[in-house]
């Protein structure tokens, strides 16, 4: 924890409850680029919000600006009526959990917890500790120190120790980043059984897409310093309404295609070919070109002439380029007759054997599960790995 996180003043608490958090037109320029452009937010009281993107998009620099880390250019940063823009960081009722941890190596657990109390003066802080101790599951190690703990412990401490301080938002700065895949998924869960115990609203910085989706209620796609699509992880996975939240969150099969008609609930769009339909609340363009977007968990492959449970959107001449087996899942690449390869991911059952390479195959897909985005938007964007 930062000495700004730890001096959290909270002798201002409201008296109406818990209040959200509102942006409203936040700027931030640097000399050389604008990082984050007029960014309106509001994030509800109690909430686990997800703020979600690559490396500069502007995430980590929204969260700093909340936690007076940093001064915004322009626009305001509201807890309900009570505008905290310019006001010192010590003074928020908001703390901070990063990535490092930032422990005294030299204090035991009980005091790295109780730190913040201690340096407000306030007296009979054994039961508080005892208390938060508890709610990370970590009674039995008072009195160890943070060298002798492993790195999920040392991010349960964390967690204590800005909680203790009983902030309305608590801001957490990719915190699962050092840690390993298998720890970091049980983390995962840890930190949001913890923020629904504890009701506060938590917002969270990441790069994980997996992260966000298992931790979060509300998502906000980050890109460029402006956010690309907000909403359920659910409505961001499955109704992703730019290339760019196809691409970044998951995986995407776009395929190029023309608006045949729109009429009533349904868009029918010409694909090389073969006349596809979407769903109207799916299609985010009605006219002309766009990209016809499919998961690819939800593309259903067999081998050529065999009958496919997918009614509606049918194509044949594939061919089974490549097979990733990755135990509950095979992976294929096909090639279609216009020489575009589609991911189609198939689990595992044991219902056929696997495809073998060169296999000849149709495929097909519920019109339900696509969508349709506007042919002017970047096919690649959001498409690459993070570091």
């Amino acid at each position: 924890m930062s000495l700004a996180a730890d001096r959290t003043d909270t002798t201002a608490r409201p008296a109406e409850g818990p209040r959200d958090l509102r942006l409203a037109a936040l700027t931030k320029e640097f000399a050389t680029f604008t990082a984050v452009r007029s960014l309106d937010l509001t994030v509800p009281a109690g909430t686990f919000f997800a703020l979600l993107g690559p490396s500069g998009c502007g995430k980590t620099t929204t969260l700093r600006m909340v936690a007076g880390l940093e001064t915004p250019t322009s626009g305001t940063i509201h807890l309900g009526d009570r505008d905290i823009t310019w006001e010192k960081s010590y003074r928020r009722p908001v703390n901070t959990v990063f990535q490092n941890y930032a422990l005294f190596p030299h204090l035991d657990i009980h005091e790295n917890v109780a730190f913040g109390l201690r340096r407000r003066g306030v007296k009979d802080v054994d039961q508080q500790v005892q208390e938060m101790l508890e709610l990370v599951e970590l009674e039995s190690q008072a009195r160890k120190k943070p060298p002798q703990m492993s790195g999920g412990q040392q991010q349960r401490v964390a967690l204590a120790r800005a909680l203790i301080n009983r902030p309305e938002v608590l801001l957490l700065d990719e915190p699962l980043g050092a840690l390993d895949l298998k720890l970091r998924r049980s983390m995962q869960i840890e930190i949001k059984r913890i923020q629904e115990e504890v009701g506060l609203t938590f917002v969270h910085v990441t790069h994980d897409q997996e992260e966000a989706m298992t931790m979060a209620d509300t998502i906000a796609v980050m890109n460029g310093g402006v956010i690309e699509q907000m909403g359920s992880p659910t409505e961001l996975y499955e109704n992703p309404q730019t290339t760019f939240v196809a691409n970044f969150l998951g995986q995407s099969n776009l395929i190029a295609g023309t608006v045949a008609s729109a009429e009533g609930d349904v868009v029918r769009v010409d694909m090389h070919g073969t006349q596809v339909s979407i769903p109207v609340d799916r299609a985010h363009t009605r006219t002309g070109a766009g990209w016809v977007g499919i998961r690819p968990e939800k593309v259903l492959v067999a081998p050529a002439g065999e009958p496919i449970d997918a009614p509606g959107n049918h194509m044949t001449g594939g061919v089974v380029t490549d097979v990733s087996f990755v135990g509950v899942s095979t992976q294929y690449l096909v090639r279609m007759p216009w020489g575009q390869e589609l991911m189609a991911f198939e689990q595992n059952t044991g219902r056929r054997k696997i495809l073998r390479h060169g296999a000849e195959v149709d495929v097909s897909w519920r019109p339900e599960f696509a969508f349709l985005l506007p042919a002017d938007q970047d096919v690649r964007a959001g498409a690459f790995e993070e570091d």
